[in-house]
């Protein structure tokens, strides 16, 4: 207390002295920050005749997933001069998964905010609020002029390659205007060259339009009795005319007279839409990175595909089981359940491409993917092997109403090391899906349906027996799951899939 007075009596500069400098969160810098930081703040708390305004601390937009470049500001959950405790939720950031909080790094006080919400495409870097500590004065904060998200590196100059020298192109040959150009076999050609002749003055009567060795036979009998006439032969020509021809006369309208554009215009929105415009369809964060990512994983991921079909009639008479005791759940939780079983089983089916080699995963962690209003987003089930099935559901369900809400935390949805894809539950029988790097593998699974088969009874006598069958079809990397070891998942997917009691 003492030490405390003799500074001013202001506790936040015996802080800073002591080294006990208060917590901050990825998304708040401190204006000047460090040890060198720390000796201008003293400067300025002892010299400066406004010592009480101290640098305002930044909020700046953080990075929430490893994908992200751009962020939405979607609400404000504090108001400018209200008190800020660290923890506090500052406001909400939808990146190019979900909405995220962020979250307060200190305590004090929310002295500007500088991008209002609703504001999209907010760079890396960018600052986004400012705050002071309790305190001090926050009406009069100045935004600081380093505004703007840190400028990226300057790319090297790459030297331009020599020009190449001038390639001389041969030049060809007109053709004569007005005179028609045929197709000549070989020993029509023979024959005209001997006997001085143009096939142009004959009539091309082989197939597409070929002079052939009897229309040279005839020609040059024409010849020899002198009655060689001008014929107009409707042959296929070689080349194109290359004379311009006038466009024909455009009818008069009454409307104004103008190109029509190569693109529509773009409709007044509000209005309905006339002839000829389109309307713009506003692209989410997730939409433009969903359609970035699958993009690339298309153009750069070599893609193979590996189908089966596997019976879930076991699978269904357990559920029946399950019900009778009050335990709700999906076939598609016995297919995680399954998936992960036989990932630990075959452990190099486990694995991703990281750009440079392929990478052993330690962890079976299985991305569920769940349709959202806003695109498709694949929450994590950790540990999946080491869970029941009935803790599978709970956390599907959990995970999956976070997702609507767009309330999944960016550790929920990072990372995953095999995806799976269910549009039974929309009547599909069955489907391909694209791999999500740098995971190796999707499984892609469609509706189960009843399907007469004939089998043998205890005693050999064939009968038809009705099964429920799914299909499942897995898109692999080929760079890292080749197609025999692919081959061989599946077959041990659907032992797994086929007998339950071998996922207990």
């Amino acid at each position: 207390m003492a030490a405390s007075w003799r500074l001013g009596c202001d506790p936040r500069l015996l802080r800073c002295l002591l080294g006990f400098r208060g917590r901050r969160s990825p998304g708040l810098v401190k204006g000047a920050a460090g040890c060198s930081g720390c000796r201008v703040a003293n400067w300025r708390w002892f010299h400066s005749t406004q010592w009480m305004h101290g640098d305002p601390i930044k909020i700046l937009m953080p990075s929430l997933s490893p994908t992200m470049e751009e962020g939405n500001i979607v609400k404000w959950l504090k108001k400018e001069g209200e008190a800020v405790s660290a923890g506090d939720a500052l406001c909400e950031i939808e990146t190019d998964k979900a909405v995220v909080t962020l979250d307060a790094g200190d305590d004090g006080i929310l002295a500007k905010i500088v991008v209002e919400e609703g504001a999209k495409n907010i760079r890396l870097g960018s600052l986004i609020g400012l705050m002071v500590e309790e305190g001090e004065d926050w009406k009069h904060v100045e935004i600081p002029k380093d505004v703007g998200p840190p400028s990226p590196a300057a790319k090297p100059s790459v030297p331009h390659p020599p020009p190449e020298p001038p390639i001389s192109i041969p030049v060809q040959k007109e053709h004569t205007p007005g005179k028609l150009q045929f197709r000549v076999s070989p020993a029509a050609r023979s024959i005209l060259d001997k006997h001085a002749l143009d096939a142009s003055e004959g009539t091309a009567t082989g197939p597409r339009g070929i002079f052939t060795k009897e229309d040279a036979l005839k020609l040059v009998e024409l010849k020899q009795m002198d009655k060689i006439t001008e014929s107009k032969p409707m042959p296929v020509p070689l080349v194109p005319p290359t004379t311009p021809t006038a466009p024909l006369p455009t009818p008069a309208t009454g409307g104004p007279s103008y190109p029509r554009p190569m693109i529509p215009p773009v409709s007044t929105p509000g209005q309905p839409n006339a002839v000829g415009t389109f309307s713009e369809i506003p692209a989410s964060s997730i939409r433009r990175v969903i359609a970035k990512r699958l993009t690339e994983s298309k153009s750069t991921v070599p893609h193979a595909y590996a189908t089966t079909d596997c019976d879930v009639g076991a699978i269904l008479k357990v559920r029946q089981d399950l019900v009778k005791d009050d335990i709700k759940v999906s076939v598609n939780d016995f297919i995680i359940k399954a998936a992960a079983v036989t990932l630990k089983q075959m452990p190099d089916v486990n694995v991703s491409w990281d750009g440079e080699g392929p990478k052993q995963l330690p962890f079976i962690d299985i991305s569920v993917a769940v349709a959202t209003d806003k695109g498709l987003i694949t929450p994590i089930i950790k540990n999946a092997a080491a869970k029941g099935i009935q803790e599978i559901a709970d956390s599907v369900k959990a995970l999956s109403k976070k997702a609507r809400d767009g309330k999944l935390l960016p550790e929920e949805y990072q990372g995953g090391s095999f995806s799976i894809s269910n549009l039974g539950m929309f009547g599909i029988d069955e489907f391909i899906a694209v791999i999500n790097p740098p995971q190796a593998c999707i499984l892609a699974v469609g509706r189960f349906r009843p399907v007469l088969k004939l089998t043998q009874d205890e005693e050999g006598n064939a009968k038809l027996q009705q099964h429920q069958l799914v299909t499942v079809t897995m898109s692999s990397d080929s760079r890292v799951v080749d197609d025999e070891l692919a081959t061989r998942f599946l077959k041990n997917f659907k032992a797994n899939l086929e007998n339950p009691f071998r996922l207990a």
